[in-house]
C-alpha cells in the first residue's frame, strides 16, 4: 500500500525553507548547517549525521567516477581524432608509400627494358660472334647467406620495401652481368675486324627516312597463294631500277635470272657461315665469282619473278637457315632509328612475293 504525506511548513518572510524530494532534506536557513532526512517509515524528518568517513568516501567515489569518464574521452578523442603531430606523420607515410609504389612501377620497366638487352646480346651478338647464350643461371644469379633485409622487416608497410628493395638487387646484378657480357662481346669485335667487316650489318637499298620496308620477318599471307606462309625476308618497297648494295664483304656465289619464284636474284656467301639473298632484281651489276665491298652496288631492283609490284626481297642466312635481316642493322642505324624500323616491321603488312 502506498502512503501520501502533505506537509506544511510555517515561515516568516524573513525565512526560507527548502524540500527536495529527490533526497527529501529539509534545511531551514537558520539551520543551514544542519541537514534532515526523511524517514518514510515513521513519516519524520530525521538528523543526517554526516560522519567524516561517509564524506570521504562520497568525495572520493565523485573523484574516481570523473577520473573513469575524463579517461574514456580521452580514448575516444585519441582513437577517432588525430593529434597535428599524427596527421603530419601520417602525410609523410602516406607521400612514402607512393614513392615507393612509383619506384616499383619504374623497376618495372626498367626491368622490361633490360629483358630486352639480354635478348639482343644472346640471340644477335652472341650469334654473330658465333658464341652460346649467357646461361640462365648465371644471369639470373641471386644472393646467398644471411637475410639482407631483416633490417626492413616487422612494420605496416614492409612487404612494398623488401619487394622493392629485392626488385632494385636483382636489377643491379644483372646490370653487372650484362656489362661484363657486352665487354666479352666487345673484345671479340676488336680481335674479329676481318669478320666485322664480312657480317651483313646494313640496309641493302637506300632508306634514310625508314619508310620503304614494306614487310617484315615470319608468318604473314601470301599475296599470290592466298595462304599463310613463313615469309623468310623482309621486303622494300622501292621503285624499278633502284640501287641494291652489297651488305657486307663477301663473294658472289650465284647470279641468277629467272622467271618465277625470287625471279633474277643474287646471293652473296659472306663466310663465317653468313650467305644473303637479293631477289626480284631488273639488272646485275656483277658476275659469280666477284668478290665484293660492303656498300658497293651490286645490281638494280625490279619486278621479277612472284612479285606483284616494283620492290626488293632481301634474306640473311646464318648456317643455312633464315634469320631477321633486322637483327644486323647495327652499323646503319642508331639505337632509335633501330627501335622505330622494329616498330614499322611489326606494323607492315603489304607484301608482293
Amino acid at each position: 500500500m502506498e502512503h501520501y504525506c502533505i506537509f506544511f511548513v510555517l515561515i516568516s518572510k524573513d525565512q526560507y525553507a527548502l524540500f527536495n524530494k529527490k533526497t527529501r532534506y529539509y534545511q531551514p536557513a537558520a539551520m543551514s548547517k544542519l541537514s534532515y532526512k526523511y524517514n518514510p517509515n515513521n513519516l519524520r524528518f530525521e538528523k543526517d549525521n554526516k560522519t567524516p568517513f561517509k564524506i570521504f568516501l562520497r568525495t572520493f567515489k565523485f573523484i574516481l567516477s570523473s577520473i573513469g569518464f575524463a579517461i574514456i574521452i580521452f580514448f575516444m578523442f585519441s582513437y577517432y581524432l588525430d593529434s597535428p603531430k599524427e596527421v603530419k606523420l601520417k602525410n609523410e607515410l602516406s607521400f612514402l608509400k607512393q614513392q615507393y609504389n612509383e619506384l616499383d612501377v619504374q623497376l618495372s620497366q626498367i626491368d622490361s627494358v633490360l629483358q630486352l638487352v639480354q635478348y639482343r646480346d644472346d640471340h644477335i651478338y652472341r650469334v654473330i660472334f658465333g658464341k652460346e647464350p649467357m646461361p640462365e643461371g648465371i644471369r639470373k644469379a641471386g644472393f646467398g647467406g644471411i637475410n639482407r633485409y631483416a633490417s626492413m622487416e616487422g612494420y605496416n608497410n614492409s612487404e612494398l620495401v623488401v619487394n622493392t628493395a629485392k626488385k632494385l638487387d636483382v636489377l643491379l646484378t644483372q646490370m653487372y652481368i650484362q656489362m661484363h657480357s657486352y665487354r666479352e662481346i666487345e673484345e671479340l669485335a676488336v680481335s674479329n675486324k676481318q669478320l666485322m667487316e664480312c657480317i651483313p650489318s646494313i640496309q641493302p637499298v637506300e632508306n634514310r627516312n625508314l619508310k620503304k620496308l614494306s614487310s617484315g620477318f615470319g608468318m604473314r599471307m601470301h599475296p599470290i597463294l592466298h595462304i599463310r606462309k613463313f615469309h623468310s625476308g623482309i621486303d622494300y618497297s622501292i621503285p624499278t631500277s633502284s640501287k641494291v648494295f652489297a651488305t657486307g664483304n663477301g663473294t658472289v656465289i650465284k647470279v641468277k635470272k629467272k622467271r618465277r619464284g625470287l625471279g633474277n636474284h643474287i646471293v652473296i656467301d659472306h663466310g663465317h657461315g653468313y650467305k644473303t639473298i637479293y631477289a626480284h632484281l631488273h639488272s646485275f651489276n656483277v658476275k659469280k665469282g666477284d668478290k665484293v665491298k660492303r656498300g658497293q652496288v651490286i645490281a638494280h631492283s625490279g619486278n621479277t619473278g612472284f612479285s606483284t609490284a616494283p620492290h626488293l626481297h632481301y634474306e640473311v642466312r646464318k648456317d643455312d637457315k633464315p634469320v631477321n635481316p633486322l637483327n644486323f642493322f647495327f652499323y646503319d642505324l642508331g639505337p632509335e632509328e633501330y627501335d622505330k624500323i622494329l616498330q614499322l616491321s611489326s606494323l607492315s603488312n603489304m607484301p608482293f612475293d
